[in-house]
């Protein structure tokens, strides 16, 4: 999932071609096999090239196309990206170049979009809010796992693998191989979980604040981590042989947490392309990777009876359309997770809703179906990114390795991980305590950060191929528990204040931040003279977070009397941690015009100086 330049490449191009709801471009006639649903993805990746019939945006009309692989190319590298299609001439618009309006109407009889008050359109979704529950929650969890973790060498191993000269490409060489012989696929049976402990993992997580969390379906590698009726590419057929999200909501549901899947797939038709290709230079220039296998190809292999067509995307020109048999597999696909593990939560790892008309429906279908598992009180929560104001009311919009500099009007949440995406096992190898990993200082700095603006944190522990996390792992969350076991009362069920905080880092500056992944400090430096707020949600008491430990007294110019928050009195202020036993002396204070000051106990000994949570009762 590490988007790196790819994401951002996706963002600009949809944000400049294809974002709703700009208007669709004029209709123009179009070809009477585009977008009619004849045959399943299996026997379309099973046609053989060169009778393959793809759909591409030519001088405003959409026209078929053949691959010529004379004049084929993939991008050279992750940083510049697949291309992504513009706008499609078609009545109500497109996404993704797949038509936003379904020209399948039901799937064995039932409507795609279920039964219920929810429609597949962006008006229709604007009717959701996001259930209490995940207003509560503030902190997850993620196991953001694959094959793509068996080298122990980074995110988007599977993609660069294939890309000559690339840090992953040279590595996969001097491990296992040239990857004309040795591809991503041969690396799914060493995905074992020979240690993996799902419900000792799950309690570790919940002793450390989590309220939900979330596994990953599967990546832009197209491999299922659960039992999928749709993909025979999938963990219960191949490698662990498990059920991998089944597991891990059992272990969710058995400590009393919410449970979130993670959905990557709708990438696939353009990321894996680099398997098609070949070295440039060297011995075996020429040599095409494994991309090029076929079902026929795995005769007497151990992968007999699949095709790596499905698995890697077939071989298309470049700005090809996704073939509407791929639309519907990614739509079954999700919809066949939904029916069998029953999720919370559903995140697409996409801008708005992905491919069309599927992402519209299986929206709608959720939200249809939380209805009626909760007696006609929506439960389902939806995560997307990159959402416009005017529809973000439709989920729960996220910003990846970001957060925002206001308090949004409606729930979102930002996301990042303490190292690569996928696990990478230089940054245990770095010295110190928490190695190349980010320090839990940043880890709450970032949570305390979000919560203060109505967001919701997700922290991602990438796993070995075994089913562990390492020893440094362990020792982040260890702290991040300590400081939760202290300080949860000013984050799980609060609302935002009035103002976010104060301090130097909230002077005016642009709505997003872009934070750097680890091994860089990923969130901006916050010091105690920055100060976080948050309230309880009767709003009786308000929570001053401040962002480290305070040398002997801190000044909160916010609630004085006189300041523009008019914050009323306060009556009251005690120090998270520091109350009964430990409460040797009484905390000094005072409320003037100016400000709210609070002198620290000279006795006051943090058992983490990450941050520093008062209480304070408002009249």
């Amino acid at each position: 999932m590490h988007r790196r330049h790819f994401c951002k490449l996706i963002a600009a191009t949809a944000a400049g071609f294809d974002a709703i709801p700009l208007p669709t471009p004029a209709v123009a006639e179009q070809p009477s096999a585009f977008n009619t649903f004849t045959e399943d993805y299996a026997a379309f990746c099973a046609t053989p090239s060169s009778q393959r019939i793809y759909y591409v945006l030519e001088n405003g009309r959409i026209s078929p196309q053949h691959l010529d692989d004379s004049t084929w190319s993939v991008a050279p590298n992750s940083e510049s990206g697949p291309h992504m299609p513009p706008a499609l001439p078609l009545p109500g618009g497109s996404w993704n170049g797949v038509p936003l309006i379904s020209p399948i109407h039901n799937l064995h009889g039932a409507n795609l979009s279920g039964i219920g008050t929810y429609q597949p359109t962006w008006d229709s979704l604007l009717q959701y809010d996001a259930p209490e529950w995940y207003r509560d929650a503030k902190f997850g969890i993620w196991a953001h796992w694959s094959p793509q973790c068996v080298p122990e060498a980074g995110d988007w191993y599977a993609r660069n693998m294939y890309i000559q000269g690339s840090e992953q490409y040279n590595y996969h060489l001097a491990h296992y191989g040239h990857p004309s012989k040795f591809g991503f696929k041969d690396l799914i049976p060493q995905w074992s979980l020979l240690n993996w402990q799902p419900d000792a993992l799950m309690q570790r997580y919940k002793n450390a604040g989590a309220k939900f969390f979330f596994a990953l379906a599967n990546h832009h590698d197209n491999f299922d981590a659960f039992n999928s009726r749709h993909n025979p590419w999938n963990s219960v057929a191949l490698g662990p042989h498990r059920d991998v999200v089944g597991e891990w909501v059992a272990a969710a549901r058995n400590h009393n947490l919410r449970f979130g899947v993670t959905i990557h797939q709708p990438r696939n038709w353009w990321w894996f392309q680099t398997a098609h290709s070949a070295d440039s230079t060297g011995p075996l220039a020429g040599v095409p990777y494994d991309g090029h296998l076929t079902l026929a190809d795995g005769t007497g292999q151990w992968w007999q009876g699949l095709d790596p067509q499905f698995l890697y995307a077939p071989k298309h020109p470049p700005m090809a359309l996704p073939d509407i048999s791929y639309v519907m597999n990614f739509y079954r696909r999700t919809r066949d997770l939904i029916d069998q593990y029953s999720p919370d939560v559903l995140y697409f790892d996409n801008n708005q809703f992905p491919l069309g008309w599927a992402g519209l429906n299986l929206a709608a279908y959720y939200y249809n179906r939380s209805l009626q598992m909760n007696s006609g009180h929506i439960q389902g929560v939806i995560t997307t990114k990159v959402v416009p104001d005017s529809l973000a009311k439709c989920v729960v919009a996220g910003f990846e390795r970001a957060i925002t500099n206001e308090i949004k009007p409606y729930p979102w949440y930002s996301e990042t991980c303490i190292g690569g995406w996928h696990y990478q096992r230089s940054l245990f190898k770095q010295p110190g305590e928490f190695g190349g990993y980010m320090h839990p200082r940043d880890v709450i700095h970032w949570l305390v950060d979000t919560v203060s603006k109505n967001g919701t944190f997700m922290l991602n522990i990438p796993g070995r191929p075994d089913g562990t996390i390492d020893s440094k792992e362990i020792a982040v969350i260890d702290q991040i528990t300590v400081w939760m076991q202290t300080n949860s009362e000013a984050i799980h069920a609060t609302r935002p204040w009035k103002i976010f905080g104060e301090g130097p880092s909230t002077q005016p500056q642009s709505s997003t931040k872009k934070f750097n992944p680890p091994p860089s400090s990923g969130i901006p430096t916050l010091s105690a003279a920055d100060i976080r707020f948050t309230r309880n949600k009767s709003n009786t008491i308000l929570y001053a977070i401040v962002m480290g430990l305070p040398a002997s007294s801190i000044t909160i110019r916010s609630l004085g009397t006189a300041a523009p928050t008019s914050p009323g009195k306060v009556t009251r202020v005690s120090l998270l941690g520091y109350e009964g036993s430990n409460s040797l002396e009484n905390i000094q204070w005072s409320q003037s015009p100016a400000a709210l000051t609070i002198t620290l106990p000279a006795n006051y000994h943090p058992t983490t100086n990450f941050a520093t949570a008062f209480r304070l009762h408002l009249t």
